[in-house]
């Protein structure tokens, strides 16, 4: 059983989902930096740099992992290509559920190549397995169907609830699909 408190790796067929360091920061500003990539997030702004990328670092390295943690996504061959991670989410004024709430991004080089079906089958495998979590949210830009369905495929539903967030990349509020995980 892996001990979440440690950070410990989680490797898959092509993929190492580990902590987070701080040489990854040069090369996760380098592939963030990239509007195409930023706009199908919340909280990353455009452009995203290497002060941005070290202050996530540094702030994913020191949370609760009780109630936060995240991976970088290593490729074989390629080293870091993105970002997973679990936020805590308290759920606001008419939303049902609060749960951690899941969120991730891949430099645009690998999107389309499967890596993230393969990254959401692991981390939720290690969320339910070794976090002991039953129950995590996600949502994503309505116009992001690629991410809504790789979550499909790695077990999320749809609430049926959408509403417009802020995106700080495109400096305006967003309409996004929540979905729901359950163990």
């Amino acid at each position: 059983m892996l001990d979440h408190r440690a950070r410990s790796a989680l490797q898959t067929e092509r993929l190492c989902l580990r902590p987070l360091a701080p040489a990854d920061a040069p090369r996760l500003a380098a592939l963030a930096n990239d509007f195409d990539v930023v706009k199908t997030t919340g909280g990353m702004p455009f452009p995203y740099t290497l002060a941005n990328a070290d202050g996530f670092i540094r702030r994913a390295t020191e949370a609760d992992p009780d109630r936060e943690v995240h991976f970088a996504v290593d490729l074989a061959g390629e080293g870091p290509v993105g970002c997973v991670g679990f936020y805590a989410h308290e759920a606001p004024r008419g939303h049902e559920i609060t749960a951690p709430e899941l969120g991730y991004w891949l430099g645009q080089p690998f999107w389309g190549l499967g890596i993230a079906t393969e990254m959401l089958a692991a981390v939720m495998a290690w969320a339910r397995d070794d976090w002991a979590k039953r129950c995590v949210i996600a949502c994503h830009q309505q116009d992001n169907a690629a991410s809504g369905a790789a979550l499909i495929r790695a077990g999320f539903l749809y609430t049926g609830r959408v509403e417009a967030l802020p995106c700080k990349a495109r400096g305006e509020a967003v309409a996004v699909r929540w979905m729901v995980w359950l163990a």
